[in-house]
């Protein structure tokens, strides 16, 4: 019996969120497409006064004071990466990552979906050095627009696969993690770090005590993103940080952990992520001729994004089960890993924000951002098509 109650609340857990994640999807789309219809109208100025607009907040002597667009892309996105940790922590010790039998399919696709798609990216960019910094935009896959996709299928998209799509974004998610602390930390305040350290050590302790009060979580959780923010590492990485100190259940039994998530969800679903879209999306295509899509830099984010993704989900998943390592899920085809390995090329989020850690020039932010725009919409197109034609297989 209790194993059925738990089967049952985990089955109950994984369809809320797809459900959440799907619905978030929708408003995260009509966000970027706000952006776009705002930055290509007489409001563009307003729309960029608006972002570069100075926000300080000050304490005592010292404070931080930054445009707006960098509070969104600095501060809000730490919840957000605060609650893919919190994924990511559920997920590997409960969840479909917690046995190598369920985690050895998405694990092989993930690792060919981040790979292939760089790849693809250094092949076209290769005698352009100032753009090879950009060379892990393409790797990254949109979670919440992927499954806000699927969302429109409904019913002829297989609950297995929204699953699997779910787990490979969670490991992509951990792969864009793991490469901004190490690719996109320019430098570091040493003394800034070591405070980080000591705060983070003390919410390990606090979470190993499995204390329940949610107020030391945030209040030690802010002066470690401020550390982390003055130190060099880019603050996102404290709401990973954070996450991983959050205990599974409290000394009172409360699953402290998923409840978290549960309450985390809606805001950064339908506040935190289509703002930072809205923020993020807005490019002028009017005065954009043809040869700027075939430039080097958005021509390798979005081949990348559209052709990388197939190569690697596909190739490695097949490479995975032909040698016995891993099988497709039932009732899995594999023209649906197909169609899924499209709607994965759907970057957008994590492809815009590593994009502004990777340049600093405006006309290079503007090109990765029609590269990921165009990849991401054609890749979602073309994996509801083939999805589509999937469902009508016998």
């Amino acid at each position: 019996m209790p194993i059925r109650n738990a089967a049952s609340t985990t089955g109950q857990f994984l369809r809320d969120f797809l459900k959440q994640e799907s619905a978030g999807g929708i408003v995260l789309m009509l966000a970027a497409l706000a952006a776009l219809i705002v930055a290509n109208s007489g409001l563009a100025g307003w729309y960029s006064d608006l972002l570069s607009t100075e926000i300080a907040v000050t304490m005592g002597g010292g404070g931080i004071e930054k445009p707006a667009l960098l509070w969104i892309n600095d501060g809000l996105m730490a919840l957000f990466f605060f609650l893919v940790g919190l994924e990511v922590k559920r997920e590997v010790l409960t969840g479909q990552l917690s046995s190598w039998k369920q985690s050895s399919l998405p694990l092989f696709a993930a690792l060919g979906g981040m790979m292939m798609p760089a790849l693809v990216f250094f092949a076209i960019n290769w005698n352009e050095p100032d753009n090879l910094a950009g060379w892990a935009i393409p790797a990254a896959t949109d979670i919440a627009f992927a499954l806000g996709i699927l969302a429109l299928l409904g019913s002829r998209v297989p609950v297995a696969l929204k699953a699997l799509l779910l787990a490979v974004a969670v490991i992509d998610d951990i792969g864009a993690i793991v490469i901004i602390a190490l690719f996109y930390t320019p430098g570091v305040e040493t003394n800034m770090l070591i405070g980080a350290a000591i705060i983070l050590g003390l919410l390990f302790a606090i979470g190993r005590a499995r204390v329940g009060s949610r107020l030391p979580y945030v209040i030690l959780g802010v002066v470690l993103w401020y550390l982390v923010l003055k130190s060099g590492v880019h603050a996102t990485l404290a709401g990973v940080a954070l996450a991983m100190t959050i205990p599974i259940t409290t000394r009172g039994g409360e699953n402290m952990l998923e409840h978290m998530e549960h309450a985390l969800h809606p805001w950064i679903a339908f506040m935190v992520v289509p703002i930072f879209a809205f923020a993020n999306a807005g490019v002028g295509l009017l005065d954009i001729e043809m040869s700027a899509l075939v430039a080097p830099l958005p021509l390798g984010i979005a081949l990348g994004l559209l052709v990388g993704k197939q190569l690697g989900i596909v190739g490695f998943a097949w490479i995975a089960t032909k040698t016995g390592i891993a099988s497709l899920p039932k009732g899995i085809s594999w023209m649906q890993m197909w169609g899924l390995s499209l709607i994965a090329g759907i970057g957008f989020t994590m492809s815009l924000f590593i994009g502004n850690l990777a340049f600093a020039s405006p006309e290079q932010i503007a090109a990765v951002k029609l590269g990921v725009l165009s990849g991401s919409l054609i890749s979602a197109i073309a994996g509801v098509l083939i999805l589509r034609s999937a469902s009508k297989a016998p």
